[in-house]
């Protein structure tokens, strides 16, 4: 395994500063969209050198073998989204003892092997996005809403329906009414049969938030497949690729998720202020994130990016083409 890197002779690489990103696996539509932020941020600065790399198949061998491979070859820092949070610690430690920055951001390293981990976003931040965008899709006009998890274990899931019903509690909500939460265990036959169960159980439903790729594509699906579309709306998390054609069937007015290129670009802008020395990585420090502005570490050394991004009719197609 090889680390990509750029042909570019000694002499002009004298003076650039060397940020690795090494990614879960090469192939990736959303880690190509992360590279390209990444190679966005490289320009602003100046006086970087983005070295994009990853795995052939999304192993913690594979990305092991590519940390020791990019500290030998001297980068100044490493952005990692890692394939295992525990098992790239030993390797991580020695490029950091080697003076290497080692971030991570989208799939975190646990503490011990990074400097500071990016969060696409925060749970809080998650669970007021979804509330808002179905509040918009209704013109504020409110009404009965369900949920459509995933498993009724999943971590991330239940802490953003916790946030939703929180964020459901402040004044400008109180016309939306939850009457229920289901779970299509991430299967889409089964995500679709829910999303029809709860469309019978509740004639005058007027939205589905789904907070899971797989169960939002099949509320899309089950809302155009019961002829319910400009009656009930979709919203939550998805893949512009997969939602797009829920978009323009209508069934879906807008929905959010991670945007791969802002991403790309704050981790690698990060990155810099550490080689830099203008962040440390110490729990309350605020950083620089350029264009996406200051993100604060927390007592575990983990940031959050900012607001989900919105998907609609205005931009969909542009991104279905990346991830």
């Amino acid at each position: 395994l090889v680390a990509a890197s750029s042909n570019v002779s000694a002499q002009e690489k004298a003076g650039k500063i060397r940020i690795a990103m090494l990614v879960k696996s090469l192939g990736n539509g959303f880690f190509d969209a992360a590279r390209d932020g990444g190679q966005e941020a490289a320009k602003q600065l100046g006086d970087v050198e983005l070295i994009y790399t990853g795995p052939t198949s999304p192993t913690a061998e594979g990305q092991i073998d590519l940390i020791n491979s990019l500290v030998a070859q001297k980068v100044d820092a490493i952005v990692i989204s890692a394939n295992d949070p525990s098992a790239l610690i030993p390797a991580t430690k020695r490029a950091m003892e080697r003076g290497v920055k080692v971030i991570s951001f989208d799939s975190g390293i646990a503490k011990a092997g990074r400097l500071m981990h990016l969060n696409p976003s925060n749970v809080a931040l998650i669970g007021e996005k979804q509330i808002d965008m179905i509040s918009k899709t209704l013109k504020g006009k409110g009404g009965k809403i369900a949920i459509l998890s995933a498993t009724a274990q999943a971590t991330n899931q239940n802490a953003w329906i916790a946030a939703m019903k929180v964020t459901l509690k402040k004044p400008q909500y109180s016309n939306l009414q939850l009457v229920d939460t289901v779970y299509g265990d991430d299967q889409s036959d089964k995500s679709y049969r829910e999303a029809l169960s709860l469309l019978r159980k509740y004639p005058d439903l007027k939205g589905i938030i789904a907070p899971t790729t797989v169960g939002i594509s099949a509320a899309g699906k089950a809302v155009v497949d019961q002829k319910l579309v400009g009656k009930v709306f979709v919203t939550g998390l998805g893949l512009p690729s997969e939602m797009a054609g829920y978009v323009k069937a209508g069934s879906v007015d807008s929905f959010a998720i991670w945007n791969p290129i802002d991403l790309g670009y704050a981790a690698t802008y990060l990155a810099y202020q550490f080689v830099k020395g203008k962040a440390k990585g110490t729990a309350g420090e605020k950083i620089s994130m350029g264009r996406m502005g200051m993100t604060t570490l927390d007592a575990n050394l983990e940031a959050a990016m900012g607001l989900p991004f919105t998907f609609n009719k205005s931009n969909v197609e542009k991104f279905a083409k990346i991830f």
